[in-house]
């Protein structure tokens, strides 16, 4: 399942299960990150992207147990190192968060309350015609949004998940129910 996918960083322990699981754990200090408030640039985290061509939707299931500040995993959409998009669960003020990163040359971050279990979730993504919409779920039936923004139009795209854990090393992620398709055509309040 996930003989498509190549490393960015790839972590010293990890594993592609016969089930279509992916286990990985995070190696020391791992990050993604680009200028905004504190300077600098970060581009060492992991991830496990595969080649889409644009417009497509792809999600994952994602288990873990964030702790640390900062610990993070999810799904990521990529062109090259200035132009990305991370979204997950990520570990802020002593809660888990669902929040995304859009950088273009410089990264925002969009941190929010999370009402699932952040032991236990999906993430989806959709990019066709110059639009990106991420959705989460915490029961992989219902879709809110999580961000709706321009994403610049290419031929191929990456996309994968990601993990990193910028104040330590070690957490353990798993990865399972990876898809990728055509991009989903639905209704922006259809949350199916």
């Amino acid at each position: 399942m996930w003989d498509a996918f190549t490393w960015l960083n790839q972590p010293d322990h990890w594993v592609a299960h016969p089930d279509g699981s992916l286990q990985v754990t995070t190696g020391l200090q791992t990050d993604f990150w680009r200028e905004t408030h504190y300077g600098f640039v970060r581009d060492s985290g992991h991830f496990f992207g595969v080649k889409a061509a644009g417009g497509f939707t792809a999600q994952v299931r994602i288990n873990a147990d964030f702790r640390e500040l900062y610990d993070q995993a999810g799904l990521m959409v990529r062109l090259d190192e200035r132009t990305w998009i991370k979204a997950g669960i990520e570990f802020n003020d002593g809660d888990p968060m669902i929040s995304s990163v859009l950088t273009e040359g410089r990264s925002d971050w969009a941190p929010g309350s999370f009402s699932g279990d952040p032991r236990d979730f999906w993430l989806r993504v959709t990019v066709a015609d110059g639009v990106l919409r991420l959705q989460y779920s915490s029961d992989g039936v219902k879709w809110p949004l999580l961000r709706l923004a321009p994403f610049p139009d290419a031929d191929v795209y990456e996309v994968g998940p990601f993990c990193c854990t910028p104040q330590r090393q070690g957490l353990q992620v798993r990865f399972s129910e990876w898809a990728l398709g055509p991009a989903l055509k639905r209704e922006l309040h259809d949350l199916s």
